[in-house]
C-alpha cells in the first residue's frame, strides 16, 4: 500500500475527483465529492481542487480514458497536486495505468478510509484489523510497488523474468503477515466472546448506537451516561466499541455500546476485518440508528446504514430511529420522508442541546417493556432469597406481601424468566 500520510509540517497537496456517470443524480455526485472532501481532511491531507468528470462508458484501462488522463495531469501540474483521489473504486490496473499517465500517487476511497483507520487505531485489536484489511487491500496491488518487474510467466527453467523472484518474496511476506494476524485477532476475539457472554447473562437490557460516521453516536453515550468519552466533530472517531451502563430518567438500567461508524461503499476488507468490532451490534437487544440532520444526503445514509445492518444480519431487530443535529436541519422535507420510512419510533433530537433525550429515553423504556413484558410470580415464604434474585436480575414494578407468599410482578429477561419458571409457578 502507498504510503499516503503527510510529510513534515505540509499537508500533502491533493485532488478529489468524482466520476459522474450517464444517468447519475448531479445532487448525489456533488454529496459524494463532499464526503470525499471530508475523509480526505480527516486523512490529513490537503483538498486543494475538487472535480466531478462526466464519463460516458468505464474505460478498462484507465477508467477515464486517456484523453482525459492527460488534461488530469496538465491540471495537476498547473495547481501543483502531489496527489489524486477517486471517489469511484480503482483496480489495481486503473490504479497503475493512472499513475503512470499522470505521474502523482492515484488512490480511491477505499484507501483513504483505510488509510484513516490506521491514523486513529489506537488499541491492539483496532491495530490488528486495520493491519490485516491494509495488507488484503495492498496484496493485488504489490506491481504499483514494483512497477519494473516482468509478470510471472510459465514454469520452465529460464523464462521467468528477472524481477519475477523479488516479487514471489514479496507476496509470501505479505500472506504470512496476514495468516499471522488472523490468528492474533482470534485471540482477541476470544476475549471479546467472553466479554459479551458475560453481558448477555447478565440482568440489563443491551442496546447498540448505529449510523452513519459523524453523526453524534458518541456525543448521544456520552450525554445519556455523562462518562468521558471521546467525541470529535471528525469522520470515524470511534473505531473500538464503548460499552457504558445508562441509568434512565425512568429508573431502568440499562447496557448502551457506541459503534464504529458506517459509510457508504465502506471496503469490504474493513467489514470483514471489524466483524468482531460488528459484532456488539449483533449481541445487542435493541438498536438506535443516529440519523444527522444537518447532512445533504441524509437519506442516502439511512440506507447505508440499513444495507450494512441486514449484511450482519440485524435488521429485524427492534429499533428506534433518532434524528440528531435539528438545530442545523437542512431540509425538514428530509426528515419528514425519513419519519414516512421508519416502522416504529422516531425521535427527534439535539443532543448537543440536550433536546429530545427524554423523548429518547420514553422510547427506549417502551422497547423494553416490549422486550421484557411484565411477569407476575408468586414467590414462596420461605423463598424471601429470590426476590434478592429478581431484583438483582430485573426489574420489579411491584411487591406484595400476602399469606400465601410474596407476589412480584417484574420484568426479567427471557433467560432469567425461563430460570425463575423452573423454582416456581408463574401467576
Amino acid at each position: 500500500m502507498q504510503n499516503i500520510e503527510t510529510t513534515g509540517k505540509r499537508p500533502q497537496r491533493t485532488m478529489a475527483l468524482a466520476l459522474r456517470f450517464q444517468g447519475d443524480d448531479q445532487s448525489r455526485v456533488q454529496a459524494r465529492l463532499e464526503e470525499l472532501e471530508s475523509l480526505i481532511s480527516t486523512m490529513g491531507s490537503e483538498v486543494v481542487s475538487s472535480l466531478i468528470v462526466p464519463v460516458r462508458q468505464e474505460n478498462p484501462a484507465t477508467l477515464i480514458g486517456q484523453g482525459k488522463a492527460e488534461e488530469l495531469k496538465r491540471l495537476c501540474e498547473e495547481q501543483e497536486i502531489q496527489c489524486i483521489v477517486f471517489d469511484h473504486d480503482l483496480s489495481p490496473r486503473h490504479q497503475r495505468n493512472l499513475e503512470e499517465a499522470t505521474g502523482l500517487c492515484v488512490i480511491d476511497r477505499q484507501e483513504v478510509i483505510l488509510q484513516i483507520f490506521a491514523n486513529r487505531a489506537m488499541t491492539r485489536e483496532a491495530v490488528l484489523q486495520v493491519g490485516l484489511a491494509r495488507l488484503q487491500y495492498s496484496l493485488p496491488r504489490l506491481t504499483r510497488k514494483w512497477t519494473n518487474l516482468s509478470q510471472q510467466k510459465g514454469g520452465v527453467k529460464g523464462t521467468k523474468g528477472e524481477g519475477e523472484t523479488q516479487l514471489e518474496l514479496d507476496r509470501r511476506v505479505v500472506l504470512h503477515r496476514i495468516d499471522q494476524l488472523k490468528q492474533e485477532l482470534a485471540k482477541v476475539e476470544e476475549q471479546r466472546q467472553i466479554q459479551r457472554k458475560s453481558r448477555r447473562e447478565g440482568s440489563l437490557p443491551i442496546g447498540a448506537i448505529v449510523g452513519y460516521t459523524n453523526s453524534g453516536k458518541s456525543s448521544l453515550l456520552k450525554a445519556l451516561a455523562g462518562a468521558d468519552i471521546l467525541v470529535e466533530d471528525k469522520l470515524f472517531a470511534t473505531l473500538d466499541p464503548t460499552t457504558r451502563k445508562v441509568k434512565l430518567s425512568g429508573g431502568y438500567e440499562i447496557l448502551l455500546s457506541d459503534t464504529v461508524g458506517f459509510v457508504s461503499d465502506l471496503p469490504h476488507h474493513l467489514v470483514d476485518a471489524f466483524k468482531s468490532t460488528l459484532d456488539e451490534t449483533k449481541d445487542a437487544d435493541f438498536l438506535i440508528i443516529v440519523c444527522d440532520a444537518s447532512h445533504p444526503d441524509m437519506l442516502a445514509c439511512y440506507n447505508t446504514t440499513i444495507d450494512v445492518l441486514r449484511s450482519l444480519d440485524c435488521a429485524e431487530k427492534p429499533t428506534i430511529v433518532m434524528v440528531n443535529k435539528m438545530d442545523a436541519c437542512l431540509e425538514q422535507f428530509a426528515v419528514a420522508r425519513l419519519k414516512s420510512m421508519v416502522d416504529g419510533p422516531f425521535v427527534e433530537t439535539s443532543v448537543t442541546n440536550r433536546q429530545g433525550l427524554e423523548d429518547l429515553e420514553h422510547a427506549i423504556e417502551d422497547v423494553i417493556h416490549r422486550l421484557r413484558p411484565n411477569g407476575s410470580y408468586l414467590i414462596p415464604n420461605d423463598r424471601h432469597d429470590l426476590v434478592a434474585w429478581i431484583r438483582r436480575n430485573g426489574t420489579i414494578e411491584s411487591i406484595d406481601y400476602e399469606e400465601d407468599g410474596v407476589h412480584v410482578v417484574a420484568r426479567l429477561s427471557g433467560r432469567n424468566e425461563a430460570y425463575l419458571s423452573t423454582l416456581i409457578p408463574k401467576r
